[in-house]
């Protein structure tokens, strides 16, 4: 990300994102752990990976020119970073809102990013990342896995991967940097997972809905457009995709 940043591999760790808080920790420098023994992911669930097999790091980050109120930006230059590394490999990949990259309906990536504030600005970020590379058995438990291995038949050079990510990252980075949202607003909204068609969708309460998704707002809420018409927005856990499971 920047010159002097650096790579920490380490062999076993409980959670990257708490390794990476630590102050010796700066902007651009990523905590790679090969085993978590309490990794995290979004609505609270776990994060598993086969040691070996994948990618399971941390990147810090330092975006103190950035509102509070705009910090969904961050997560849309992070998200569209990985878009445009597995484009680098012939993998075509979706954003599904709000932060997980999808092949198809199933997942490839999860991400959980992680903030702290200074004032009206954010202070420093921590973005959680899990890429399933090479893996191809996953548990059966799991609802919809894929790996890079599996969407494009082969293996990956895991280092390589991560520094194509690092790579892109430094450039959608540099895009919030400028002020330049419109541009990372285009693009999230150009990859989106289910963009444009009807789907069903849950609301906390249990019930069902059929909507499609017309974009996202700066500040991250979820644009739905009702099959009566209406345009709603939804904010992270007002709304859940429904999935089917794909037959194995």
């Amino acid at each position: 990300m920047t010159a002097g940043s650096m790579i920490r591999r380490i062999t076993e760790t409980t959670s990257t994102n708490d390794d990476a808080r630590r102050p010796e920790y700066r902007h651009g420098d990523i905590v790679w752990a090969e085993r978590q023994t309490a990794g995290r992911g979004q609505r609270g669930h776990s994060w598993t990976s086969a040691e070996g097999e994948n990618l399971t790091f941390s990147l810090v980050l330092e975006p103190r020119f950035l509102p509070v109120g705009e910090q969904f930006l961050l997560s849309e230059a992070v998200a569209l970073a990985l878009t445009d590394t597995f484009a680098d490999f012939g993998i075509d990949t979706r954003i599904k809102w709000t932060n997980d990259i999808y092949v198809g309906d199933r997942k490839l990536v999860g991400i959980l990013i992680e903030h702290s504030y200074t004032g009206p600005t954010l202070g420093r970020s921590v973005a959680g990342i899990g890429i399933n590379v090479n893996q191809r058995v996953f548990d059966p438990a799991l609802p919809n896995p894929v790996s890079m291995a599996l969407a494009a038949g082969r293996t990956f050079d895991r280092e390589e991967v991560l520094e194509r990510f690092r790579t892109h990252c430094a450039a959608r980075y540099a895009l919030l940097e400028r002020g330049d949202a419109d541009t990372l607003q285009r693009d999230y909204r150009a990859r989106m997972y289910r963009l444009g068609t009807p789907h069903p969708y849950r609301l906390p309460d249990g019930s069902l809905f059929t909507a499609a998704i017309e974009g996202v707002r700066p500040s991250g809420e979820l644009l739905l457009r009702h099959a009566d018409g209406t345009l709603r927005a939804y904010l992270f856990r007002e709304v859940e995709f429904v999935i089917d499971r794909p037959v194995r």
